[in-house]
């Protein structure tokens, strides 16, 4: 066993800051005021729900992982963040049409009075949104700007910590360019008004410089590029991403280490969704699809590795598109169709139709990443967080890393990494204790 981390006590006000208050933030806002209140339960949450095995089997110790680390409680999260519309959190929850309206109505004293704060916006990055509640000034004002609304936050709602979590939209793809490569590059970027620096890099920055943690719950590059890395560690912030893992991604990173374990081949797979929420409206544009669609198209190759079973996964076809339907709202619908084959290279076919609701899947993963940043960082730990890469399509993971994309294997990580932190021991699972003596 090693010696536990010292982890500070999560005393006080927790402030949650997130750009973007769409469907994912109210979501997860009105979850919590939900649980908070006894009206709602945190399904979902591996926070909240989830035991850890501590030990040996025959000791029988399972703590909720709740119990067992030092966790920021439900009722010290205070809320806050940035839109380009003006709507508070109820009206804003309202028209995303995720919840009830009944839950909404109960709700509504506390919701109405989250508002945003004027957002940082850049069209070009998000084409198909047009909100008017914009800040105005060069790159170098809106990061300042930003920097002043955390801390008048903080102070104005008397909070001992907070995090970050981007919920905002997916924006236009983009490769890592020389000025994202240090942070005295990345400085004089922002001096220059540089169309290099994305919103979501600005508030990635601004929480980095302020030692917030922050991640990324979008595909858009945004905390992953060196700059903001090597300032998170001298900063001592922790940071993770990116893109949630929802719908059928989730459904790829269960499936395909099961076709790997078994060495089952895999000639193709189709994925195509249909969804008409806010974010299906940004996806739209050929742009933004294109981040997305690098997001959803890493993790088989990640999982299968081609490159060692090239028999079985060598020829690999692996097509994702995404439809936008308004009239399904948040309430999106996947269809997966996967060419296998088995023994002597026999044909067989596996067809999924997930009918999902995306934001119910994205809340519990705001909760979780909230709580385990304010812990990584009471602990101590900073920079990027391989340990969260279970809630995400693309893992952020160190320079010259490849990212692990198999659930099972994210969430042993996750667990060992908890045990590590508690000083107790890592499971293994390789059992021999049982039988050598």
């Amino acid at each position: 066993m090693s010696k536990p981390l010292k982890i500070r006590a999560p005393e006080g006000k927790l402030g949650v800051l997130l750009p973007g208050l769409g469907a994912v933030a109210t979501t997860f806002i009105a979850g919590v005021l939900a649980i908070r209140s006894g009206i709602g339960k945190p399904i979902g949450s591996i926070t909240q729900m989830q035991t850890i095995r501590l030990g040996p089997r025959t000791e029988k110790r399972t703590p909720l992982i709740k119990n067992f680390v030092p966790l920021a409680d439900l009722k010290d999260l205070v809320f806050g963040g940035w839109d380009i519309f003006k709507d508070d959190c109820y009206e804003s929850a309202k028209k995303a049409g995720v919840l009830d309206i009944n839950l909404l109505e109960k709700l509504k004293p506390e919701l109405e009075k989250i508002k945003p704060i004027r957002g940082a916006f850049d069209r070009s990055y998000v084409r198909n949104l047009n909100g008017n509640f914009i800040k105005s000034g060069n790159k170098l004002e809106l990061a300042g700007q930003l920097i002043e609304d955390i801390r008048r936050f903080k102070k104005e709602n008397k909070c001992k910590r907070l995090v970050m979590i981007w919920c905002g939209s997916t924006e236009a793809y983009m490769e890592r360019q020389k000025i994202h490569n240090s942070i005295k590059n990345f400085e004089e970027a922002l001096k220059k008004d540089s169309k290099l620096i994305a919103p979501s890099m600005l508030y990635a920055y601004a929480a980095i410089k302020e030692g917030i943690p922050y991640a990324n719950g979008a595909p858009n590059l945004s905390a992953d590029i060196p700059a903001l890395v090597n300032l998170s560690k001298k900063t001592k912030t922790p940071i993770t991403g990116k893109d949630f893992k929802t719908g059928q991604t989730l459904l790829k990173t269960i499936i395909a280490p099961g076709l790997k374990a078994r060495m089952l081949g895999l000639s193709g797979w189709f994925s195509t969704n249909i969804l008409g929420n806010r974010d299906g409206e940004v996806l739209d544009d050929p742009l933004s699809f294109k981040t997305k669609e690098k997001s959803k198209l890493s993790v088989l190759e990640y999982i299968l590795q081609p490159n060692l079973y090239p028999e079985l996964y060598g020829k690999m076809h692996h097509k994702v598109r995404i439809n936008y339907y308004p009239p399904r709202g948040d309430n999106k619908e996947a269809w997966d169709n996967l060419d296998i084959f088995g023994w002597l290279g026999y044909p067989m076919q596996i067809k999924i139709n997930f009918l999902c609701r995306d934001s119910i899947l994205a809340a519990p993963i705001v909760l979780d990443l909230v709580l385990f940043l304010d812990l990584a960082k009471r602990a101590g730990l900073d920079g990027i967080q391989e340990w969260l890469n279970f809630y995400f399509k693309s893992p952020q993971v160190a320079e010259g890393l490849y990212p692990e994309h198999d659930l099972f294997i994210q969430l042993t990580k996750l667990k060992n990494t908890i045990r590590w932190m508690m000083g107790e021991e890592l499971i293994t699972h390789l059992g021999r204790e049982y039988y050598d003596n």
